[in-house]
């Protein structure tokens, strides 16, 4: 019998990537969205991205629109479908918003994440995987960052949520011995999917590089602003660990398989290895496009640290990952996913050839 994993805020960018690898990898994908951070389809009130895959993949995916602030919504879910397990992603996930509406941030993504969790130890599904973030790390005291890095001094909300919410799926393991948590540090997801059918579609002004360093390529916004050049980097300016977003969802599904060994809470590091500067990302953009990226020099941002990159061998250890796709095939295919759908999901469901 097929397994039926949920997927929370499957929608979205990671998400939707994500029920690709599902499918591929045999399972049943079951989403759910508050179309926050995605595109309406309009005839079937569909998110467009599950629109897309369902052509893609030649399959029909079941949809259900809501918020994990909808308790009743949530139980009715659950009881209707019998989950193997539970990827989580739905969650607000801007770090600059963050600091500005941290009530927001704790409301929405800590009370979700408890409805959450609650209706799953009502229903008795105990596998979840997390889908986390780098920034529990805060600033970063040794480098690379391995799992074992204090975590706790994150340096705005949006990475305390995330802190919050492992600790409350620690905790949860602790209490209720048959549960299995994996929890996923990503570091920064960049790319699309290769059919460039699928890709990073930000409602509104981008809060990360990549989305906007291409909108910019492609005429979308006039210029980028480079937030801080005085960094102790190799140029000045911040440097991250960018990952291939379909290398990341590889990982989710390893993530899935480690559950079945009964695992208890892990926790693992999603990232290549590599660090590279914002300056360095621009001039990879300028090849893969064969366009000129006008850029400024503006301030730093709050909540800004100077360099982030992971120790990603416990993943490669432990789940039998490792990062494949390099940074000339991440623009490459962030490129292809731009230059076909100029204006995001609203081309609608024929992207440009």
């Amino acid at each position: 019998m097929v397994e039926k994993v949920l997927v929370t805020g499957g929608a979205g960018y990671i998400g939707s990537h994500c029920v690709v690898e599902l499918i591929e990898a045999g399972f049943e994908p079951v989403v759910v969205d508050n179309f926050s951070n995605a595109v309406r389809e309009g005839d079937r009130d569909m998110p467009e991205s599950i629109n897309r895959i369902e052509k893609l993949m030649d399959t029909n995916i079941e949809f259900h629109e809501l918020d994990l602030l909808d308790r009743p919504g949530l139980e009715k879910l659950f009881k209707k479908h019998s989950f193997s397990a539970v990827m989580h992603f739905a969650g607000l996930k801007a770090v600059g918003e963050s600091v500005e509406q941290p009530l927001r941030y704790y409301r929405v993504n800590l009370t979700a994440s408890l409805n959450l969790l609650e209706v799953m130890q009502a229903h008795n599904v105990h596998n979840l995987v997390f889908s986390s973030s780098a920034t529990v790390y805060g600033d970063p005291q040794h480098l690379p960052i391995d799992e074992e890095h204090p975590v706790g001094g994150c340096t705005n909300p949006y990475g305390k949520t995330k802190f919050f919410i492992e600790e409350m799926i620690k905790d949860h393991c602790k209490a209720e011995k048959d549960w299995n948590a994996v929890l996923l540090r990503y570091f920064n997801p960049i790319g699309a999917h290769s059919s460039g059918l699928i890709g990073e579609d930000p409602q509104g002004i981008p809060n990360n590089l990549l989305p906007y360093v291409a909108q910019v390529a492609i005429g979308r916004r006039k210029c980028l602003s480079v937030f801080g050049n005085d960094y102790d980097t190799v140029d000045g300016t911040g440097v991250r660990d960018y990952i291939h977003v379909v290398d990341l969802a590889k990982g989710h599904i390893a993530a899935l398989k480690r559950l079945k060994d009964n695992c208890g809470c892990k926790v693992y590091n999603l990232g290549t290895g590599m660090g590279y500067s914002v300056l360095q990302m621009v001039k990879a953009m300028e090849k893969a496009s064969g366009k000129e990226i006008v850029y400024k020099i503006a301030p730093r941002r709050s909540g800004d640290i100077a360099s982030c990159y992971a120790d990603p061998r416990l993943a490669e250890k432990e789940l039998g990952w490792k990062a494949q796709f390099d940074l000339e095939r991440m623009c490459e295919d962030l490129w292809r996913w731009q230059s076909m759908n100029p204006t995001g999901f609203s081309n609608g469901t024929l992207p440009l050839k």
